[in-house]
């Protein structure tokens, strides 16, 4: 069963990325990539505070266990430095609906080719071994970053999910949801690929 992929070690790598399955092991490079940019001080994301990397990790991997996240760190091959987290989440197998979420990375690496290569690696895996129908993605209707980044992407947007969340801050947050679905995978796989020419 597709859900089986999901029991193994799952790694994804291309572009000097590698994108590994979460473990304590990587709590002080979390932390350091938190530090990066002070990642915790922004509202609107879901990295954690440097001194709570560890609690984030227990967190992401009580949910992998209960079978709702597949949280994952972003390695660069070369050096083993730790850039960030991405995750698999809201794991709808029966309608082969995935969301990618949870995703922050040092700020020295945001604008450039990680996450437009995090994002293939992510929709390719979806798409090709899961047999994923739809996969999308969400941000805080403040995000306007996120925003732009998922549209420049190839998602679609489907619309706005009113009072459905809150944010780190404790107030309640609109969330702007985008998505995928199977039949334009060839062109936005087309379109990553090209956008990667350009770094």
């Amino acid at each position: 069963m597709i859900e089986n992929l999901f029991l193994e070690n799952v790694e994804l790598a291309q572009n000097n990325i590698r994108l590994v399955p979460l473990s304590y092991e990587h709590e002080q490079g979390l932390a350091e990539a938190c530090k990066d940019g002070e990642l915790w001080r922004l509202r609107v994301t879901s990295a954690p505070h440097y001194l709570e990397v560890k609690n984030y990790i227990e967190s992401a991997l009580k949910q992998k266990a209960e079978g709702s996240r597949y949280p994952f760190v972003v390695i660069e091959e070369s050096t083993g430095k730790i850039l960030g987290s991405t995750s698999y989440h809201d794991l709808l197998f029966d309608v082969k609906r995935f969301e990618i979420g949870y995703t922050w990375y040092a700020k020295s690496v945001q604008r450039t080719h990680v996450n437009t290569t995090c994002k293939l690696l992510l929709f390719k895996f979806a798409f090709e071994q899961l047999e994923a129908n739809t996969v999308a993605l969400r941000t805080d209707q403040f995000n306007f970053k996120s925003q732009k980044a998922i549209e420049r992407l190839g998602a679609k947007k489907d619309g706005i999910i009113r009072g459905n969340a809150r944010r780190k801050d404790g107030t309640i947050r609109d969330t702007v949801m985008y998505s995928i679905v199977k039949g334009e995978w060839a062109n936005v796989e087309a379109h990553l690929q090209y956008l990667l020419t350009s770094y």
